[in-house]
């Protein structure tokens, strides 16, 4: 089966509420190509091996989230910006982006498969104040040791988390935020978590958590944001009746 480009479109950004979201790059439709959409691939960041993987399976379509044309981002097409995107013009294949809108998903968002992977209950925002922003607060039915959450982290991301803290202290209250999210430890630390959870550490992040008690784990930007893609991928193909895959790009950070 297939569906048209402008109804993928359409129906994705009303799903993920994409209007209600300032961001840092345009979400939604970056670059159209073919007006038929029978095969998505997606990924998380649209990068030079993720396009010919692509193209190589076929795809019509390409959703990812992390895309193209962010905030400050120099507008000349030369270099690896002019080579990615005659990939995608050469082969007719449109790119979907959806960067907050992804992360913020009650369901398929990031932050939300994320801890439903881990076991940890739904919760709820971290900021309260913005309705627009990422990060989840959950209170866990029983405690749970930062050395046991350190080993189902790895076990789910193929990847050792860094852990600030002791391994051997056991926690209820843990916030969470995929990807670039470390500076929200601090946010954390007022709604009470006992650890945060969060892609990326900073040099200040380590003294935000011993300062104020939190235990931080930095378990990978794009590890921890890899299963939004997958969630809406394979709703996108149960709705529409796509074919769909998930290309995967080995990325340390």
């Amino acid at each position: 089966m297939a569906t048209d480009v402008q109804t993928l479109r359409s129906y994705c950004d009303e799903l993920l509420d994409a209007s209600k979201f300032r961001d840092y790059c345009p979400n939604g439709l970056q670059v159209e190509g073919k007006i038929t959409v029978a095969r998505l691939a997606t990924a998380v960041t649209a990068n030079q091996s993720v396009l010919d993987a692509a193209v190589a399976w076929g795809a019509d379509a390409l959703l990812v989230h992390h895309g193209y044309f962010w905030r400050g981002e120099d507008a000349p097409v030369v270099g690896m910006k002019k080579r990615r995107l005659a990939t995608l013009l050469h082969a007719d294949m449109n790119l979907f982006a959806y960067h907050l809108p992804l992360d913020a998903h009650a369901t398929l968002g990031n932050n939300a498969q994320l801890g439903a992977r881990l076991g940890f209950p739904a919760g709820e925002a971290l900021n309260l104040e913005d309705p627009t922003a990422v990060g989840t607060i959950a209170a866990l039915p029983e405690a749970r040791g930062l050395r046991d959450l350190c080993r189902d982290l790895q076990a789910l991301t193929g990847r050792e988390p860094l852990l600030i803290g002791d391994a051997e202290r056991r926690v209820c209250n843990v916030a969470w935020c995929t990807g670039a999210a470390q500076g929200y430890i601090d946010l954390a630390a007022e709604r009470g978590a006992e650890l945060y959870i969060s892609g990326e550490v900073s040099e200040p992040t380590v003294h935000a958590a011993r300062e104020q008690g939190v235990a931080y784990i930095a378990a990978g930007h794009h590890a921890t944001e890899r299963y939004g893609v997958q969630a809406l991928g394979a709703h996108l193909a149960e709705t529409f009746g796509l074919a769909w895959t998930f290309l995967d790009c080995d990325n340390p950070v």
